[in-house]
């Protein structure tokens, strides 16, 4: 019951983040430096796997040890963890990209290390504020 309630609570927290930024940065970062990279229509199959897989490494590697060691364990390793994969997309495609802005991948590391620390922290808090730790 732990790990569906962390899963549960990581995948709603950072899935209600991130679609409040997607829809501030769709039209106001992204398109404007990148839009002739976008898609003609949004495609939720692979974001959907995206989610699936990326909330799993969340529980893994940030929630789980704010679980047994506190919650600003959950934040710190949420932090470092979504900073390096959200800079393993954006530097990725800055090194391989004819068209790919710095100012992008600076602001895309700082939202995925902001987002998935709060998603991370916000689970292990209700894991352990319900007696599940």
């Amino acid at each position: 019951m732990k790990w569906i309630a962390a899963y549960l609570a990581s995948a709603g927290t950072f899935g209600a983040l991130d679609a409040l930024w997607l829809r501030w940065a769709g039209p106001n970062l992204y398109r404007p430096a990148l839009g002739e990279l976008f898609a003609p229509s949004f495609r939720a199959a692979p974001a959907a796997v995206f989610y699936a897989f990326y909330v799993a490494g969340m529980v893994w590697f940030a929630v789980r040890p704010g679980i047994d060691q506190g919650v600003p364990h959950a934040v710190m390793n949420g932090a470092l963890l979504g900073a390096l994969c959200y800079a393993t997309y954006d530097l990725t495609n800055q090194a391989t990209m004819k068209v790919w802005s710095g100012e992008v991948s600076a602001i895309d590391i700082a939202w995925g290390a902001a987002a998935t620390a709060l998603a991370s922290g916000v689970a292990a808090f209700a894991v352990r504020k319900l007696g599940l730790a």
